[in-house]
């Protein structure tokens, strides 16, 4: 998408909006002015909450929420926290083998849960009657498959399970707003170009319902600035009962960054990011994929070293080089990475 590429500073051999997205200059510019208000002494708290609320209007869009149904915060892993705190014990959590730890780590960690790990291709199928929760990434963070989340939701609701879906590595690049799930969660800082320290969630009904607000605040209360102080809870009628204090100089820049993704087509955006990542596929003799994240087995990191020398900036995991192509990328971006590699 060439007309975009003028939004961006940087872009050129930087194939790693998988890791960390680069900013618009309207974000950039935000920030830096929000910088600039609080060392003059003149940002406003109430402001900042003025902020908060319209990223939320944003970030509603992108997942297909109503407003009140999404909770703001600051990591995906305190959203899937409340999910995991939520089990009763000896509940039954499905998870893919080899997802990220964030959506993971939670249901571990309680020690008191039966968490069973499958191939992601395998998911919907290994869906039972005593699977109470099933927690997955819509895209896998090490290898860039896709997940069949329509297969996946379809199971889940026919064993009655509560399904949590991460959408950090596709909400973005690809439409995010049809997805059935109880619980979707997003950090916003690598597709969709967002400061660090920004993450979002929409609550079903259900959700709601069930889940504790465990890291209740003064910002979860349905006027926050009525909140600040017990003895009484305050709790928000709805998602918003979910909400974690904003770090708010991330959701300056965050109110940017979603303003920008929402209003783009993310299905152009989604042929743009994937008929690139196939490109760079085909130089590499790999098959054609969905996802816009091209992961190959570079165990030893030759790849990764080669193409780091060639002055591009890539990734690697879980034993795989990683490459990603996003709005500031091109043809030549699919040229550079694959000359770099003898391609």
């Amino acid at each position: 998408m060439p007309d975009l590429r003028s939004r961006f500073t940087a872009g050129r051999g930087y194939l790693a909006a998988c890791t960390l997205g680069l900013p618009t200059l309207e974000t950039h510019a935000a920030v830096a002015r929000d910088l600039e208000r609080w060392a003059a002494g003149s940002a406003n708290a109430g402001e900042y909450s003025k902020v908060v609320e319209r990223a939320r209007g944003h970030a509603a869009t992108l997942l297909g929420a109503e407003e009140e149904q999404v909770a703001v915060g600051s990591q995906v892993s305190v959203f899937a926290g409340l999910v995991a705190a939520s089990a009763p014990a000896g509940a039954e959590v499905l998870c893919i083998d080899g997802d990220f730890s964030s959506i993971v780590g939670p249901f571990l960690a309680r020690g008191d849960l039966r968490v069973r790990h499958v191939p992601a291709d395998r998911l919907a199928d290994e869906i039972r009657p005593t699977t109470a929760i099933v927690s997955a990434s819509l895209v896998q963070s090490a290898s860039g498959e896709v997940l069949d989340a329509a297969s996946v939701a379809k199971a889940a609701r026919d064993a009655g399970a509560l399904l949590l879906i991460d959408t950090t590595q596709a909400t973005g690049w690809m439409p995010t707003d049809a997805l059935d799930a109880d619980v979707i969660v997003c950090h916003a800082y690598k597709w969709l170009s967002a400061p660090r320290g920004a993450a979002f969630a929409a609550f079903s009904d259900r959700a709601v319902a069930e889940l504790t607000p465990h890291t209740a605040g003064w910002y979860s209360g349905g006027d926050p600035w009525a909140s600040c102080y017990g003895p009484d809870l305050h709790l928000a009628e709805g998602a918003h009962r979910f909400d974690v204090s904003p770090a708010w100089h991330a959701w300056v820049g965050a109110e940017s960054a979603l303003a920008f993704a929402a209003s783009l087509d993310l299905d152009d955006v989604r042929g743009h990011d994937v008929g690139l990542a196939n490109a760079f596929r085909a130089r590499l003799g790999l098959e054609a994929s969905d996802s816009a994240i091209v992961a190959w087995p570079d165990p030893d990191r030759a790849a990764l070293s080669a193409l780091e020398a060639a002055g591009i900036t890539a990734s690697g995991r879980a034993g795989n080089a990683r490459v990603a192509f996003h709005l500031w990328n091109d043809d030549e971006d699919v040229e550079l990475a694959a000359a770099a590699l003898g391609r």
